[in-house]
């Protein structure tokens, strides 16, 4: 089986990093910043709802960066949830609306990840340091957002077992792709957030030759492959959004103010 990767290209003006080869039929990608309508501080493809951008305008990338995935004729069965920084796992298993409405209330009520094992409806998650995480399996995919509190929570690992679960598969049959989010060499926390992930995950979470940065992929990785997950099957090539403000939104970066990119998928 060919190793998996990611790769960044641009589709109708949207710059997108993303597997094109549809890994298990999951048509998905990470987001970048460009291509979009709003105006600073969101400029310009601004996908979040919720960060103080003009809702006409947060629609307007929405339409254009779903078109770029190919996905225009199923935007009105878009989910998304209210993110939380929890570890609650969402699952949209039919594309029906009475199915829809239910997931939808779900996820509004506040969930970190989102596993789908129906055709045609495309998930979208926000972020803007955070790790962005999309999981594909035969007969099902899951994208995750995972903060150092879902992280520390184990979300990514989660959302695997409720996959494998919902899809009948096994973890190794999964692959990962970790998106664009702030990485170590960007991300001092304090010495007792950083013990406590020491403890979870052992030392290979605190950067090298740093007093208390953390690595927030490799804690990720950790839990996926103590999961199952095969650690060849796990990509995370994307640069770090903290110094990279020209591509990607950045909470740290931008004084807390800024946009959202995405991770959208659909089967």
């Amino acid at each position: 089986m060919e190793a998996p990767s990611l790769s960044r290209y641009v589709e109708s003006g949207v710059t997108l990093l993303g597997d094109t080869r549809r890994p298990n039929g999951v048509t998905f990608a990470f987001t970048e910043r460009t291509g979009g309508v709003s105006s600073a501080p969101y400029a310009s493809l601004n996908l979040g709802s919720r960060c103080g951008d003009d809702p006409a305008r947060v629609a307007e990338n929405r339409a254009r960066a779903l078109a770029a995935l190919g996905a225009s004729a199923i935007a009105d069965r878009l989910v998304e949830p209210r993110q939380v920084h929890g570890d609650e796992v969402v699952v949209v298993d039919s594309a029906s609306p009475a199915a829809l409405e239910q997931a939808r209330g779900l996820a509004q009520a506040g969930a970190d990840a989102i596993v789908c094992t129906a055709s045609g409806v495309p998930i979208l998650l926000c972020f803007a340091d955070c790790v962005p995480i999309v999981l594909t399996a035969p007969g099902g995919f899951a994208v995750v957002h995972s903060g150092w509190r879902g992280t520390l929570a184990r979300i990514g690992a989660k959302a695997l077992s409720v996959l494998c679960e919902r899809a009948g598969c096994v973890p190794a049959d999964v692959t990962a792709y970790v998106g664009p989010h702030v990485s170590g060499n960007d991300y001092e926390v304090s010495p007792e957030l950083l013990a406590t992930f020491e403890g979870e995950f052992g030392t290979m979470v605190h950067v090298a030759e740093t007093v208390s940065n953390l690595d927030l992929s490799a804690a990720i990785r950790c839990a996926l492959v103590q999961a199952g997950a095969d650690p060849a099957r796990i990509v995370d090539t994307c640069p770090s959004t903290v110094s990279n403000t020209d591509r990607f939104y950045s909470y740290r970066a931008e004084g807390g103010l800024c946009g959202r990119h995405a991770a959208i998928a659909y089967l």
